[in-house]
């Protein structure tokens, strides 16, 4: 994109030669370059979401940006809602147009992180999300056996799915659920997943949400619900490499690696289509049976909350 493309949008183009971030292999250039090249497939992921970015200034660590900053635009459109996780009022971006995308990018927002509710819908999530997190190493083969457990439990139930690299080491499961489904019988549900996965290959599978509890295995995160969120397919991450998290389909997980995709490679291998938009099935209901078989297992991060301090207790 030349600045002139950008400005005719309202967009001033700023320090695009500066390197994105230390690891990165790119710099600030390409990643608005790589944003302008996936635009008409990664708003529709962002579209009337509350969102949250990573962006990295220069020479500095990191940071999640959940709250507009008061520079931001009028025609950045937004959205004020309650977040949990702060106990506060937040005001969200909604990346709505290629305009509000270009901005971020020239924000040095690097990561973009939706929320799994829409706002006009904020009591539903639009779909469960099983996070495959295998353990620290070359483990992305590991990863790949998770997450064939998952989807044979998922067809076990009747459910089909999409699978995306995280851009991290492992690897995001999308189930889109009927609009019908509540906040809580979606957790549920999730719970329910990755429990069945756990006992169908308890050698490879782990719902332990505690580190050390989880003994090389890989861990299936039931815990992105409510008003969590979860990396966009096509945004980049803040990893060496400026790696991205990129849809695949279930026969070629064997054949690729998390580095494959990149700010600086992906979109080369994007094709004709849309990747993600294509693959996803329509929204599906949830089985009663397997609801209620979660909404007997506790929830991971209180589970674990209780847990830690019963070893505390312990330890004094």
């Amino acid at each position: 994109m030349t600045d002139e493309d950008a400005a005719s949008l309202g967009v001033q183009l700023t320090n695009l030669d500066e390197p994105l971030f230390d690891g990165a292999g790119a710099t600030k250039r390409d990643l608005i370059n790589y944003l302008e090249g996936v635009a008409d497939r990664i708003i529709p992921e962002l579209a009337d979401r509350p969102l949250s970015v990573i962006r990295v200034h220069r020479g500095q660590e990191a940071f999640m940006q959940k709250n507009l900053p008061s520079y931001t635009p009028s025609w950045v459109q937004r959205v004020t809602m309650w977040a949990e996780s702060s106990k506060r009022e937040v005001t969200y971006a909604l990346c709505n147009d290629r305009r509000t995308l270009l901005w971020f990018g020239n924000q040095r927002a690097v990561e973009y992180h939706p929320a799994l509710v829409r706002i006009d819908n904020p009591d539903h999530m639009t779909h469960l999300v099983l996070d495959i997190d295998p353990p620290p190493g070359d483990s992305f083969l590991a990863a790949v056996r998770a997450a064939r457990v998952v989807r044979q439990v998922l067809i076990d139930e009747g459910l089909d799915a999409v699978i995306k690299t995280s851009g991290a080491k492992g690897l995001h499961i999308f189930v889109p659920i009927d609009s019908g489904v509540s906040i809580e019988a979606a957790a549920a549900a999730t719970r329910a997943i990755a429990e069945r996965a756990e006992r169908l290959d308890p050698d490879t599978v782990t719902t332990a949400f505690v580190k050390d509890d989880r003994a090389g295995k890989v861990f299936v995160d039931s815990t992105r619900v409510g008003g969590a969120t979860v990396i966009a397919a096509y945004s980049p991450r803040v990893r060496p490499g400026a790696p991205v998290s990129f849809p695949v389909d279930w026969d070629e997980l064997d054949d690729v690696s998390p580095g494959d995709f990149t700010v600086l490679g992906a979109l080369g291998r994007l094709g004709d289509e849309d990747r993600w938009a294509t693959r996803m099935p329509p929204p599906q209901r949830l089985g009663t049976e397997l609801v209620e078989e979660g909404r007997s297992i506790p929830v991971a991060r209180v589970q674990a909350m209780h847990e830690g301090k019963r070893r505390a207790r312990e330890g004094r």
